[in-house]
């Protein structure tokens, strides 16, 4: 298997999987939006390092996992607890806040660190890469090699970072096309961060009854 097409699907499934509204590219233009473009791309850093570590626990535990399917059990119980937690909080900050803030150079500094944050709370990460990685295996696409593998893990962290990068750099041309939709980001959050907890919680109770 070439090295160029493990970092091609590493990207092409990080990307796309990352492409539609989500908690961590919408934060990425609250970001750009209250503070600036430069912090916004401190953050894609910070989420990009976390889906490093997350793609290659992935990688290393797709066979584990299918043999003892209650690991993804309890990723997704306690994915529960956090996203209704999150949905709280961001709807508590969308009620103190009306408009988008515009940007303000003096409110740096933990950009970096909240990517790292909520990149890690994300516990649909692992699933995901390990669903990616099981199908490209079972279709041949994929090797376990320990240099392919590094090449697939480069290419699912630069995806991830590439589309939060674009989130941050277009993030006013995304708030002008969707209206009402970016005028609170807070509030967006907090709807996708529970619509996630309350299917996260239907899928595990029909699975478990």
């Amino acid at each position: 298997m070439s090295i160029l097409l493990h970092v091609l699907f590493g990207f092409i499934f990080s990307f796309m999987g990352s492409i539609t509204p989500s908690m961590l590219n919408m934060t990425a233009l609250k970001i750009s939006l209250e503070k600036n473009k430069k912090e916004s791309y401190y953050y894609s850093l910070g989420v990009s390092l976390v889906v490093c570590i997350q793609a290659y626990i992935a990688i290393l535990l797709t066979k584990y996992i299918y043999e003892n399917p209650t690991i993804l059990e309890s990723l997704e119980q306690v994915g529960i607890v956090i996203f209704f937690l999150l949905s709280m909080f961001f709807f508590k900050q969308s009620k103190s806040k009306n408009t988008v803030a515009k940007p303000s150079k003096d409110r740096k500094g933990n950009s970096f660190f909240t990517g790292v944050l909520l990149s890690s709370l994300n516990m649909f990460a692992i699933p995901f890469f390990c669903g990616t990685t099981a199908t490209l295996e079972l279709f041949h696409l994929m090797s376990f090699e320990t240099l392919l593998v590094a090449f697939f893990i480069f290419g699912s962290t630069t995806g991830t970072f590439c589309i939060l990068f674009l989130y941050g750099k277009y993030a006013k041309n995304i708030q002008k096309k969707t209206g009402k939709l970016t005028k609170d980001i807070g509030l967006v959050l907090s709807i996708i961060t529970g619509l996630v907890a309350v299917f996260m919680l239907i899928k595990t109770t029909v699975l478990n009854s």
